[in-house]
């Protein structure tokens, strides 16, 4: 069983959301058959291929690499905290709606992860409450920051005490880094900048105390984690030194280990460090599929690494995934057909 966590998709259809409301809206201009741009005020933001899109494109690569399940998620440049909560709302709900139905047609092969608009908690509350118990996606992906707020900020603890009490997986993706006016030339924003923001929200989540109100929360963090696993030391020095600081009983390390990260790094010595700090059952396989940073085939380097056992590896490609996910356990809760049939193919490895 290889489950790919970390994929993107976005509708085919989206609507044009700048033609009902003002602002800095994402647009998908089709330039042939086979791909697109994403557009942002007329610039484009992004080329893609029609895999952003079209399932069955989707699964004859999984097939040729070998995938047997991907997860879903937005494409963060749609997040939107940006802008009004309803167009906003309405946004999520028209990519959530498409991730699952795109599940629906395809069970055995795909879970799908929902959105919300973080910019206003009640909203978002509401939304993520549709995601789980209505559109049966499996968790949530949400932005590193929202608006330049850093996840710590009290607003957001309603959201964070939600997810831990309906035990919905969260999926932390960067977006709107930092540094921008930094980082145009080299797409440092995507080498640099992404890493660095997912450290600032890591960081953010347990300096301030979060996970201390939130023992039970799931948080994966995109991209092995980007430069946080490799700052925590430094953290770690921080919280010793400055104790008029602190606002936790323990060390950022001791926080740090209920963090998932997926494998996104590219290097087997990461992957490595990542297990000897963290524990391979925190670490999922994912390929940030089809983008052109993506790894090809997806686990690749873990399929290379000759110091794992073949328990982990296994463990590593997608038992880890399903079990953060809630795979089984969301079955047995909500007892639906499309989780049963998800859950006899997560068994059979269909």
């Amino acid at each position: 069983m290889r489950v790919d966590f970390h994929t993107h998709v976005i509708p085919k259809e989206i609507p044009n959301f700048a033609e009902k409301y003002p602002g800095k809206w994402p647009t998908l201009h089709q330039t042939c058959a086979c791909g697109a741009n994403i557009m942002v005020e007329g610039n484009v933001f992004r080329e893609v291929t029609d895999q952003v899109w079209d399932s069955q494109k989707r699964i004859k690569d999984m097939d040729r690499e070998g995938v047997d399940i991907q997860v879903l998620s937005p494409i963060p440049v749609t997040f939107s905290y940006w802008a009004d909560v309803k167009a906003a709302t309405e946004m999520a709900m028209v990519q959530n709606d498409f991730i699952s139905q795109t599940v629906k047609e395809n069970p055995a092969r795909f879970l799908g992860l929902g959105t919300v608009p973080m910019q206003d908690v009640k909203a978002a509350v509401k939304e993520m409450e549709r995601c789980v118990q209505e559109l049966n996606l499996y968790g949530i992906e949400i932005g590193t920051n929202i608006n330049g707020e850093n996840l710590d900020a009290p607003q957001f603890l309603e959201f964070f005490e939600k997810a831990e009490e309906w035990n919905v997986p969260l999926f932390i993706h960067p977006w709107e880094t930092l540094a921008k006016d930094r980082t145009p030339r080299h797409n440092f924003m995507y080498t640099v900048g992404m890493p660095s923001e997912t450290a600032l929200a890591a960081a953010s989540l347990i300096w301030s105390g979060v996970l201390e109100k939130f023992p039970r929360l799931k948080i994966c963090f995109a991209h092995g984690g980007g430069s946080f696993p490799y700052i925590l030391p430094r953290l770690d020095q921080g919280w010793e030194v400055w104790p008029h600081l602190r606002l936790t009983p323990h060390p950022p390390s001791h926080y740090a280990r209920n963090f998932y990260f997926d494998s996104l790094n590219y290097d087997s010595i990461n992957i490595n460090y990542l297990i000897e700090r963290f524990g391979h059952d925190r670490v999922l396989m994912g390929s940030d599929y089809p983008f052109l940073l993506r790894e090809t085939p997806p686990g690749k380097v873990i399929n290379n690494m000759e110091n794992l056992t073949e328990e982990q590896k296994r463990m590593i490609l997608g038992e880890n995934a399903l079990r953060f996910l809630n795979v089984k356990e969301k079955k047995l809760n909500y007892g639906t057909k499309s989780h049963d049939a998800r859950g006899k193919a997560a068994k059979s490895g269909t």
